[in-house]
């Protein structure tokens, strides 16, 4: 198991995802404007606000990685989610109001961001796909929510 996946189990046929509600930035604060900001566009409550979950069976996959780090909630391709609207990109170099996240020159390079994607981003979604399967296996629909 990953130190910063969490996946709690449960038999009901929901599967609460929080993508944004991690906080770790994995040792980026010396390349960082201000850890603030780096956590600003977190969701906060999101852990405490969906706890009933597992008392009604839910499963559960969060992150503790900030989105700074790594946004697990954004198509890796670059297209936006929002068209039109204010966003953000797999890996982050402004907050959603447009502040800059990292000092000059200190931005990931692609590079970067694919090792992240690989680190973080795609084990999971492979958590999400993996458990989706399981639950399948016992009902004949789930739900899936995404937790903001």
């Amino acid at each position: 198991m990953k130190d910063w996946l969490s996946i709690t189990r449960g038999d009901a046929p929901l599967l609460l995802s929080m993508p944004h509600s991690g906080t770790d930035l994995r040792g980026l604060e010396p390349r960082l404007v201000s850890p603030w900001l780096a956590r600003k566009d977190a969701d906060w409550w999101i852990p405490q606000l969906y706890a009933f979950g597992e008392s009604l069976g839910a499963t559960i996959v969060r992150t503790t990685v900030s989105r700074t780090v790594i946004d697990v909630n954004r198509d890796p391709s670059g297209q936006s989610l929002y068209p039109g609207q204010a966003t953000t990109g797999l890996c982050p170099d402004t907050t959603f109001d447009g502040e800059p996240l990292y000092r000059h020159g200190e931005a990931p390079s692609r590079a970067e961001a694919a090792a992240r994607r690989a680190e973080y981003f795609d084990p999971y979604h492979t958590a999400l796909r993996t458990e989706c399967a399981r639950l399948l296996a016992a009902h004949p629909r789930i739900v899936v929510y995404d937790c903001h």
